[in-house]
Protein backbone atom coordinates (compact mmCIF):
# COMPACT_ATOMS: atom_id res chain seq x y z
CA UNK A 1 0.00 0.00 0.00
CA UNK A 2 1.31 3.42 -1.01
CA UNK A 3 1.42 6.27 1.57
CA UNK A 4 -1.01 8.25 -0.58
CA UNK A 5 -3.41 5.27 -0.59
CA UNK A 6 -3.46 5.24 3.23
CA UNK A 7 -4.11 8.96 3.83
CA UNK A 8 -7.29 9.77 1.90
CA UNK A 9 -8.00 13.37 2.95
CA UNK A 10 -7.75 15.77 5.90
CA UNK A 11 -10.76 16.48 8.11
CA UNK A 12 -11.61 20.19 8.17
CA UNK A 13 -14.08 20.76 11.01
CA UNK A 14 -14.24 22.98 14.08
CA UNK A 15 -13.14 20.10 16.30
CA UNK A 16 -10.13 19.32 14.10
CA UNK A 17 -9.11 23.01 14.06
CA UNK A 18 -9.23 23.07 17.88
CA UNK A 19 -6.52 20.37 17.93
CA UNK A 20 -4.03 22.27 15.75
CA UNK A 21 -2.47 24.30 18.62
CA UNK A 22 -1.92 20.99 20.47
CA UNK A 23 -0.24 19.53 17.34
CA UNK A 24 -3.10 17.05 16.78
CA UNK A 25 -4.25 16.63 13.17
CA UNK A 26 -7.18 14.60 11.82
CA UNK A 27 -7.28 12.55 8.60
CA UNK A 28 -9.67 10.14 6.92
CA UNK A 29 -7.66 7.00 6.22
CA UNK A 30 -8.14 3.71 4.38
CA UNK A 31 -10.37 1.21 6.18
CA UNK A 32 -7.65 -1.44 6.30
CA UNK A 33 -4.90 0.92 7.51
CA UNK A 34 -3.25 0.25 10.88
CA UNK A 35 -1.78 2.76 13.32
CA UNK A 36 1.75 1.91 12.22
CA UNK A 37 0.90 2.37 8.54
CA UNK A 38 -0.78 5.73 9.26
CA UNK A 39 2.25 6.90 11.27
CA UNK A 40 4.70 5.96 8.51
CA UNK A 41 2.49 7.53 5.81
CA UNK A 42 2.18 10.88 7.64
CA UNK A 43 5.92 10.97 8.32
CA UNK A 44 6.68 10.20 4.68
CA UNK A 45 4.18 12.63 3.11
CA UNK A 46 4.60 15.63 5.41
CA UNK A 47 8.15 15.10 6.73
CA UNK A 48 7.21 15.33 10.43
CA UNK A 49 7.82 13.20 13.56
CA UNK A 50 4.66 11.49 14.87
CA UNK A 51 4.30 10.85 18.61
CA UNK A 52 1.07 8.83 18.57
CA UNK A 53 -1.89 7.84 16.42
CA UNK A 54 -5.45 7.21 17.61
CA UNK A 55 -7.91 5.59 15.20
CA UNK A 56 -11.73 5.76 15.30
CA UNK A 57 -14.13 3.76 13.15
CA UNK A 58 -17.28 5.81 12.52
CA UNK A 59 -20.50 4.17 11.40
CA UNK A 60 -22.34 5.89 8.56
CA UNK A 61 -25.47 7.87 9.40
CA UNK A 62 -28.88 6.41 8.61
CA UNK A 63 -30.65 8.46 5.93
CA UNK A 64 -34.25 8.14 4.78
CA UNK A 65 -35.85 8.98 1.46
CA UNK A 66 -39.58 8.49 2.02
CA UNK A 67 -40.21 4.85 2.94
CA UNK A 68 -36.71 3.76 1.91
CA UNK A 69 -33.82 3.77 4.31
CA UNK A 70 -30.08 3.48 3.78
CA UNK A 71 -26.70 4.33 5.28
CA UNK A 72 -23.99 6.71 4.32
CA UNK A 73 -20.55 5.12 3.98
CA UNK A 74 -18.62 4.28 7.15
CA UNK A 75 -15.27 6.03 7.70
CA UNK A 76 -12.02 5.48 9.54
CA UNK A 77 -10.49 8.60 11.10
CA UNK A 78 -6.97 8.95 12.46
CA UNK A 79 -6.00 11.54 15.07
CA UNK A 80 -2.25 12.11 14.62
CA UNK A 81 -0.29 13.86 17.39
CA UNK A 82 3.16 15.19 16.55
CA UNK A 83 6.21 15.31 18.80
CA UNK A 84 6.99 18.62 20.53
CA UNK A 85 10.24 19.18 18.60
CA UNK A 86 8.65 18.37 15.21
CA UNK A 87 7.60 21.06 12.76
CA UNK A 88 3.88 21.47 12.07
CA UNK A 89 2.01 20.43 8.94
CA UNK A 90 1.96 23.50 6.70
CA UNK A 91 -1.44 22.73 5.17
CA UNK A 92 -3.19 22.90 8.55
CA UNK A 93 -1.05 25.70 10.00
CA UNK A 94 -2.00 28.08 7.19
CA UNK A 95 -5.72 27.40 7.81
CA UNK A 96 -5.61 27.60 11.60
CA UNK A 97 -4.70 31.29 11.71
Amino acid sequence: MNAYDIIIKPVLTEKSFDGIPDRCYTFIVAKKATKTQVKEAVEQIFGVDVAKVNIVNTLGKIKRMGAHQGRRPSLKKAYVTLKEDSKGIEFFDSMGQ
